[in-house]
C-alpha cells in the first residue's frame, strides 16, 4: 500500500514509519518540525528512515499544502500530527492548539472525503480526552470530560473522525492512546526525563506526590495496534489502546532505580494543572475487534527506553 503518516517524524510516527517500511509498504510522511522541543530529536528519528527508496518526506504544516493532490496515490492515512503537552496548551497558546489539532484534522477530512482510493484512515486521540474519569477501567462508551485545553482539542478532532465517517463517507477510527512510552519517547515526557536525569546524575523532578497512576503502553504494542487497523478498519468506531493496567509513578522510579543501578535522587514539585490523577484503559473492546493484546511489561520497556537514552546521550 501507499500510506500517508503525518507526524513521520515525531516519536510515535517515526516507529510507525520504520515499521510500515520493513513491512513492505511505501510511506509519504509528512512532518512540519514544530518548535516544541528541539528539531534535532525528530532529525535523529528519521536517520534509519530517510535513505529508503520507499519514503518520501514532506516538510509542512497540513495547511500550507494542497491535501487531495498529496493524497490521490495514498491508499491509508495515519493522522499523528498535532501539538502535544498539557501544560503547554492554557493562555494564549491554545490557538497553536486549535490549528495544529482541530483546524489541521479538518482540512485533512475534507481531502480525504474527496479520495475514492482512500480505503482508512486512523486518528490518534488520546486518553486526555477522559480527564478525570469516574469510572476506571475506563471504557469507550463512558462521556469523555477532558480537563485541559489539550484534551479538549484532541476531542473536538475526534468528534470530526466521527462526523466526516459518518456523514461524509470518510472511513476513519480513532484510537485513543494512553501513555505512550520507549525509545525515542518526547523530551518533555516523563519516562524520558527520569532517564535523563538518571544517566546525568542529576535529580528527579516528579510532578506531584507519585500516587497518580498511568495505563503505560509501550511503543511496540501502539504500533502492533495501529498495524491491525491497517488490515481491519471500521469506519466511525473508536478504540483504547492502554498498557493493560495501571501503574504508579513512584513505582516507576522504583523500576528505575533496579535498572539505573545507582542512587537516584527525586524532587517533588507541584501539580500540573490539566492533568488527571489516574487514568486505566479497558481494552476490552479493542482485544475483541483488533485482536490487540499488550505484551511488554513495565519493566521491559522501561529498560529499553533507559538503554535507548544512555546512546543517545552518549
Amino acid at each position: 500500500m501507499n500510506i500517508l503518516v503525518t507526524g513521520c517524524a515525531g516519536f510515535i510516527g517515526s516507529h510507525l514509519t520504520e515499521r510500515l517500511l520493513k513491512e513492505g509498504h511505501s510511506v509519504v510522511g509528512l512532518d512540519s518540525f514544530t518548535p516544541y522541543y528541539d528539531r534535532r530529536y525528530k532529525e535523529t528519528n528519521l536517520v534509519g528512515i530517510k535513505g529508503n527508496r520507499a519514503f518520501k518526506l514532506i516538510e509542512s504544516e497540513l495547511s500550507a499544502i494542497d491535501l487531495r493532490t498529496v493524497l490521490t496515490d495514498i491508499d491509508f492515512v495515519y493522522h499523528l500530527s498535532a501539538q502535544p503537552g498539557v501544560r503547554a496548551s492554557w493562555g494564549n497558546e491554545f490557538q497553536i492548539y486549535i490549528r495544529h489539532n482541530i483546524d489541521a484534522t479538518q482540512l485533512l477530512l475534507e481531502a480525504a472525503a474527496n479520495c475514492q482510493r482512500l480505503l482508512g484512515l486512523v486518528y490518534a486521540s488520546s486518553s486526555s480526552i477522559y480527564g478525570d474519569a469516574e469510572t476506571r477501567p475506563t471504557s469507550e462508551q463512558l462521556v469523555p470530560r477532558p480537563i485541559s485545553p489539550y484534551g479538549v482539542s484532541k476531542l473536538a478532532a475526534e468528534h470530526l473522525v466521527r462526523l466526516y465517517s459518518v456523514k461524509r463517507g470518510v472511513p476513519a477510527i480513532a484510537l485513543r492512546y494512553f501513555t505512550v512510552y520507549g525509545p525515542r519517547q518526547r523530551p518533555d515526557m516523563a519516562f524520558h526525563r527520569f532517564c535523563r536525569a538518571a544517566i546525568s546524575d542529576q535529580p528527579i523532578e516528579l510532578f506531584g506526590d507519585g500516587t497518580q497512576t498511568r495505563d503505560f503502553t509501550y511503543i511496540d504494542d501502539l504500533i502492533a495496534a495501529n498495524l491491525a487497523c491497517l488490515r481491519e478498519g471500521w469506519a466511525g468506531e473508536i478504540f483504547n489502546i492502554g498498557g493493560g493496567g495501571a501503574v504508579a509513578l513512584s513505582d516507576v522510579i522504583e523500576h528505575l532505580r533496579a535498572i539505573h543501578r545507582h542512587p537516584l535522587t527525586v524532587t517533588f514539585q507541584g501539580g500540573v494543572l490539566g492533568d488527571a490523577q489516574h487514568t486505566s484503559a479497558d481494552i476490552r473492546f479493542a482485544q475483541a475487534r483488533l485482536g490487540y493484546s499488550p505484551v511488554v511489561l513495565l519493566r521491559d520497556g522501561l529498560a529499553e527506553e533507559y538503554r535507548w537514552a544512555r546512546l543517545f546521550y552518549a
